[in-house]
């Protein structure tokens, strides 16, 4: 095929993964500019325990962009506002279960980790964590993740000036995921694309479902392969692993397939923009981590507690139970805001400003309890790697003074649309 060719197809499949990236990013609240933890805070003053969805309620009804089907279809739903009453539910499945992910979510990613309660959930982690330790993070690093960073630092190193989102923090993250999972790179557009789609199915059924389909047909094709003839990948690794005999089926890895993309790529490429949002806007910081890159870990907690990348998850509750003295029917929705328990007062002093220089604090962005993050350790590491490669390869990186002024949006999901920078 002639470049001129190739060039064309590049750029076709990025104007077609361009629109559901827009439309999910917009019904999620992009371009809503405002911040919402200050009325997060009022509504805190008020009750640890908001009824209604926080975005919702200090937004109004047009708050996001798209109305978006309730996944859980309860009748009356709630929102902890405060740390403790996050870790409360997180802590207590028994009370507030994970199910509720199993009406919508499973529909489109099959029976996965996400919807699961123990002791299922406990038996079912246990297989696939064998492929998200952190030595086995740590070890990708260099073999996998500098390298993908430093090709993409490679297209505009010399140019002076970049826009980081669109050609570094958005792309790395999914090719990433690629790698670990020994996919070809050719393929990348098209399951990236799928995946947002996927996970949009809150806006558009049937786009979400015909995505799902398109997904298990690629991921099963894959697994079949990887049983044959195992490699040196994720995936090689989860169809071998075994705990008391028990091994995953293919439907079970192809529904932690599913599940991973959205997870892994969206939400590291949001929580690194943050970060780096955070830092450019604080140039005095900014400094003290180039200067020392050993602040880079303290760094990146603090930026995933100012600014995590996704703000709502869900549960149910199985029973009548009183969370903070607020009192919740059986069958309530739980709309857990891991945004606002990372903005507590009570537990961290000035919230809303970002500095990573305050006492490290545990906060809520990977959630806890049972279902805490498989991926934090990956999610680090990769941040870790972005970072250092920018600041080694891009000496006096600054923001593009000629460019408007960054800022994170979104209710649900939360990242800055750009960030232009220059260095030299």
């Amino acid at each position: 095929m002639a470049a001129n060719d190739t060039a064309a197809n590049d750029t076709a499949a990025n104007d077609t993964a361009a629109d559901p990236f827009e439309r999910f990013n917009r019904a999620m609240g992009l371009g809503v500019r405002q911040t919402p933890y200050p009325d997060m805070a009022l509504a805190r003053e008020v009750t640890p325990v908001v009824e209604g969805d926080i975005a919702v309620a200090v937004h109004g009804p047009g708050a996001l962009d798209t109305e978006i089907v309730d996944p859980a279809g309860a009748e009356r739903s709630f929102t902890p506002l405060t740390f403790d009453s996050n870790m409360a539910v997180l802590k207590d499945g028994e009370t507030f279960s994970s199910t509720v992910y199993a009406e919508v979510m499973g529909a489109v990613m099959g029976h996965t980790i996400l919807e699961m309660d123990e002791p299922e959930h406990g038996s079912y982690r246990r297989l696939i964590q064998q492929a998200f330790t952190r030595k086995a993070m740590d070890g990708k690093e260099e073999e996998l993740v500098v390298p993908i960073v430093d090709e993409l630092i490679d297209a505009f190193v010399d140019r002076g000036r970049a826009e980081l989102v669109s050609e570094l923090l958005f792309p790395f993250p999914v090719n990433v995921i690629a790698g670990l999972l020994g996919l070809p790179r050719e393929d990348l557009p098209m399951f990236h694309r799928l995946s947002v789609e996927l996970i949009g199915i809150t806006i558009d059924w049937d786009a979400g479902m015909a995505a799902a389909a398109a997904l298990r047909d690629y991921f099963v094709g894959v697994v079949e392969d990887r049983r044959r003839s195992p490699r040196n990948d994720m995936i090689s690794i989860l169809v071998q692993a075994e705990v008391d005999g028990h091994q995953l089926t293919d439907d079970e890895i192809v529904a932690f397939l599913k599940l991973l993309l959205p997870a892994g790529a969206e939400t590291t490429y949001r929580s690194s923009s943050n970060l780096m949002c955070g830092l450019l806007t604080h140039p005095e910081q900014l400094k003290a981590v180039i200067d020392d890159p050993g602040l880079i870990p303290q760094a990146i907690e603090e930026g995933l507690r100012w600014e995590a990348p996704l703000l709502t998850i869900l549960r149910r509750t199985t029973r009548q139970t009183i969370l903070e003295g607020v009192t919740l029917p059986e069958g309530a929705t739980i709309v857990l805001n891991l945004g606002a328990a990372n903005h507590d007062p009570t537990r961290w002093d000035r919230p809303d400003e970002f500095d990573i220089f305050r006492p490290a604090i545990p906060h809520l962005a990977f959630a806890s309890g049972p279902h805490m993050c498989l991926g934090m350790h990956l999610a680090r590491m990769e941040t870790r790697a972005a970072l250092s490669r920018l600041f080694d390869r891009l000496p006096g990186l600054r923001l593009d003074p000629s460019a408007d002024e960054p800022y994170i949006t979104g209710l649900l999901f939360r990242a800055p649309p750009r960030l232009d920078v220059v260095w030299g």
